[in-house]
């Protein structure tokens, strides 16, 4: 089973855009606060990169801007890929089936 539910604040504008068979694709970074544990004093943020696809991705791409709180529902995915240099990457981000609305304070939509 992999499914992975979430919810952050985008940290910078979604970057839509259609691959070559022109299927829409948006990425956006989300970050999302760790709970307090124990002693901890300063709250700790993960930065997860996401993608969404089809009509997902034109959803994020039309309501959602930098600083909306949004919730997302999807799996974890690994992409791996060779640089120029031949350098061998890998690196993990959410594929979002849904997405919600977070609860904003000011909603711009």
């Amino acid at each position: 089973l992999n499914s992975i539910a979430l919810m952050g604040r985008l940290t910078r504008e979604p970057e839509f855009r259609t691959t070559p068979d022109q299927i829409p694709v948006t990425t956006f970074t989300i970050a999302c606060d760790r709970d307090f544990s124990g002693r901890e004093t300063e709250r700790k943020t993960d930065f997860i990169d996401c993608v969404a696809w089809r009509g997902t991705a034109e959803f994020v791409e039309k309501y959602f801007h930098k600083g909306n709180i949004i919730v997302i529902e999807g799996r974890l995915q690994m992409r791996t890929w060779t640089d120029k240099d031949g350098g061998k990457h890998e690196q993990a981000e959410i594929h979002a089936d849904n997405v919600y609305f977070g609860n904003n304070n000011k909603r711009e939509v």
